[in-house]
C-alpha cells in the first residue's frame, strides 16, 4: 500500500495551518462536483546554495487561465502567489531533499456558478534529489477527453479521472504509466505527463491540439533540446508510430524526464543516447550546474536556504 506524505503545515485560508486542520466542507462544490484547478511547481538546491522553483510565474499564469476557464475566481496576485509559496517552503524545507509542490484552487463556496468563492491551497512534499527510474508503458484504453467535452488545456483534478483508471488498467499490465489516446485514436499523453519520442534522430511530441496539457516543462525540453541541436517538432503521432519509436520518455514537473524502457512490452533502446542526454541537461539547468536562459529560477527567501547540507 503507497504511503503518502502528510507534511507538518499547508497554506490554506490565506496562512498556514496544520495538516489535520486543512479541510473542506463536505456541501461545497470543490468536493460535490470535483471543481477544482491546481499547479504542480518543483523545487530544487541550486549549485551555489539556496533553493529554487522552477518557472514559477509560468505556474501561476497558467492556473489563472485555468481558473478563468472554468469560471473560477482567482484575484491572488503574482506576488501573493510567489509570497505563499515562500512561506511553506520556511516551515517544510529540508536540506539535501528538493520539494513538489501543488498550489489548488478549490471551489469553497457557490453553486453551480453562481457566487462562487475559492481558496488558494498550496501544500508541500519533499523528494530525492535524484533521477527518476525508468518505467514500462502501455497504451491505454481509456480515451483523452477533447476540447468540447473537458479539455486538457484546463489543469483540474477532475481532468485526471481517467488517468486513474488509466494508471489502474496499467498496473494490472505490470506498466507504470499509460499513454491516452484521443478520439482520433491518435497519441495524446500519458496519464500525468507529456510524451515525446525519438525517431532517426528526431525528437517528437504531439501538439496541445490532440489532446496534450500545454506543458511548462515541455517546452524547457524543447528549449534545452534545441541549444543542443537536437532537431525537435511538434506534429501528431499515430499509436503505431509510438510502438516503433528509438526512444521515449515522458515530461512533466513531478515526472522531470522519465526514460521508458518498454512500449506495449516491446523494448526500447536502453541506453536512450539522445533522452538520456537531454535528461542530464534538464537536471544540470534546473539546478544552475549549467543554466539556460530559458529556465527561470525563483529563489524565495527563507532562512533554511542555505543549501544541500547545512
Amino acid at each position: 500500500m503507497t504511503k503518502l506524505q502528510e507534511p507538518k503545515y499547508v497554506y490554506m485560508g490565506g496562512g498556514l495551518r496544520s495538516w489535520d486542520e486543512a479541510t473542506l466542507h463536505i456541501g461545497c462544490e470543490a468536493v460535490t462536483r470535483s471543481l477544482n484547478v491546481f499547479e504542480g511547481l518543483k523545487g530544487y538546491w541550486q549549485a551555489a546554495g539556496p533553493f529554487g522553483i522552477v518557472q514559477l510565474r509560468y505556474h501561476y499564469e497558467r492556473l489563472r487561465r485555468s481558473a478563468r476557464l472554468l469560471h473560477i475566481p482567482f484575484d491572488t496576485t503574482f506576488y501573493e502567489y510567489q509570497g505563499a509559496l515562500a512561506l511553506l517552503v520556511e516551515a517544510l524545507l529540508e536540506p539535501d531533499r528538493d520539494m513538489w509542490f501543488r498550489t489548488t484552487l478549490y471551489a469553497v463556496e457557490g453553486h453551480w456558478g453562481e457566487d462562487t468563492v475559492a481558496d488558494l491551497v498550496i501544500t508541500g512534499y519533499h523528494q530525492e534529489m535524484r533521477a527518476p527510474d525508468p518505467i514500462a508503458l502501455g497504451v491505454s484504453t481509456w480515451r483523452r477527453s477533447p476540447d468540447t467535452s473537458l479539455p486538457a488545456r484546463i489543469k483540474a483534478g477532475s481532468n485526471y479521472q481517467v488517468a486513474r483508471l488509466a494508471r489502474m488498467e496499467g498496473r494490472v499490465l505490470g506498466c507504470q504509466d499509460m499513454v491516452l489516446l484521443n478520439h482520433s485514436g491518435r497519441v495524446a499523453e500519458a496519464t500525468g505527463s507529456c510524451i515525446v519520442m525519438v525517431r532517426e534522430g528526431v525528437i517528437y511530441t504531439p501538439p496541445a491540439t490532440e489532446g496534450a496539457l500545454e506543458s511548462i516543462t515541455l517546452d524547457i525540453v524543447e528549449a534545452l533540446a534545441k541549444s543542443m541541436d537536437i532537431p525537435f517538432a511538434r506534429r501528431p503521432i499515430d499509436r503505431t508510430e509510438l510502438l516503433v519509436a528509438d526512444e521515449i520518455a515522458l515530461c512533466g514537473t513531478l515526472a522531470e524526464l522519465i526514460l521508458v524502457t518498454s512500449i506495449e512490452g516491446l523494448p526500447l533502446n536502453g541506453e536512450a543516447p539522445l533522452l538520456r542526454a537531454l535528461q542530464a541537461r534538464y537536471f544540470r539547468a534546473v539546478r544552475n550546474i549549467e543554466p539556460h536562459p530559458f529556465v527561470e529560477l525563483s529563489v524565495l527567501n527563507s532562512r533554511k536556504a542555505a543549501g544541500p547540507g547545512a
